[in-house]
């Protein structure tokens, strides 16, 4: 008779997390457990054997975000999902998702935006992302497998011409769909055969043709391992100018409401240059650490700390004549609600959602906009 209970229980997913405990510097593990039908989580400390948090409610985690290898807030915590815990929830949440190595080619990086987009479309989450100059060495590295092909020369020469912006994409069938997205190699040939496709909108020939996809599984996770080492090795440098520039930073709460390539097209779109872009894990340290010179002086201190270590986010060194003072006009007023009374076409006033959710950080004094670039892109990425 075991199978009729099997089947009246309530279906649940079970994980393996990680949360990283800054008071004691240690790392805890813990079961997950989340209830599809309602929403709810369950969480056991797997050490002391013993519940951690009795099943509750809770609407901020949904069960598109349950898959390993990605960071999860429960109750203002940030797990990383390290394993399944039991078979079921391995066959029914893991084995379509896959990671491939996107990269945004020298021609298109001015269209990263609308680029963004359509990975957003396409249900696909972008994990990992950076802006790099690659060096002759490097391209000739990364197309090694063209080496003896008569076009190596020029490919090399057209990727190392201009910054791309290298990718993580992860979710169901990821290499095939983003090969998808792309269209045929040759932009004429996308043209005619796949209109829609990045390369028949952004790509010239079959070289300059916007952007490149891993052709296999190995492929990507040799490609990812090039510009994301797990190991040891840095992989290729960041752009960082680190001179006349201000910091802008999408928090949080925009990356997972998937407005990264609509803040990015909106920040060209208003003639200011993004001369380096990474995407960051902020632990709390490093949030306050960054956020310091709030401290104490605007009450939402604590929430914003809160806000910009509850999930991946993205970096940006931003360049313009007198930057710092532009680039805070064009983002408005803190407070959403006033930027959309006072500057209805600034980036908080269209993205924003409260005072500390209100889309982007950007830098408030002139004096600190090298500081703030050289915090992220020379330290943290150090």
């Amino acid at each position: 008779m075991e199978t009729s209970t099997v089947s009246m229980t309530e279906e649940r997913f079970a994980f393996l997390a990680e949360w990283y405990d800054p008071s004691a510097a240690l790392l805890r593990r813990y079961q997950l457990l989340f209830y599809p039908k309602d929403g709810s989580v369950e969480m056991f400390d797997v050490k002391n054997q013993r519940t951690f948090l009795r099943r509750t409610k809770y609407d901020e985690l949904h069960q598109e975000d349950l898959f390993v290898g990605n960071r999860v807030n429960v109750f203002s915590r940030q797990l990383d999902l390290i394993g399944y815990g039991d078979q079921y929830t391995g066959n029914k949440l893991g084995s379509k998702k896959e990671r491939t190595l996107a990269m945004i080619k020298p021609d298109a990086v001015n269209k990263m935006g609308d680029i963004l987009q359509m990975i957003n479309d396409a249900n696909l989450i972008l994990t990992k992302a950076k802006m790099t100059k690659l060096t002759w060495k490097q391209a000739a590295d990364f197309y090694t497998e063209h080496q003896t092909k008569s076009f190596f020369n020029n490919l090399v020469q057209f990727m190392t011409s201009g910054p791309v912006v290298a990718m993580e994409l992860m979710g169901d069938e990821a290499v095939s769909v983003w090969r998808r997205i792309l269209g045929p190699t040759d932009s004429g040939v996308a043209r005619k055969e796949a209109p829609p496709s990045l390369r028949a909108q952004f790509g010239t020939d079959g070289t300059r043709n916007a952007g490149h996809g891993s052709d296999s599984l190995a492929s990507a996770a040799r490609e990812l391992e090039f510009f994301f080492p797990s190991t040891a090795g840095h992989g290729p440098a960041n752009t960082a100018n680190c001179t006349d520039c201000a910091c802008c930073v999408i928090k949080p709460h925009a990356i997972s409401e998937a407005l990264t390539g609509k803040i990015l097209h909106s920040i060209s779109a208003a003639g200011f240059e993004i001369s380096a872009l990474q995407m960051f894990n902020m632990d709390r340290a490093n949030a306050e650490e960054f956020l310091e010179v709030y401290k104490g002086v605007v009450t939402e201190y604590p929430n914003m700390v809160a806000e910009l270590c509850s999930g991946p986010c993205m970096v940006l060194e931003i360049r313009a004549t007198d930057a710092p003072k532009t680039f805070r006009e064009f983002c408005g007023p803190a407070d959403p609600e006033i930027a959309r009374h006072l500057r209805p076409d600034s980036l908080r006033a269209l993205y924003g959602k409260t005072k500390v959710q209100n889309a982007v950080h950007c830098t408030d004094l002139p004096e600190d906009g090298i500081l703030e670039v050289q915090y992220f892109f020379k330290i943290l990425d150090g």
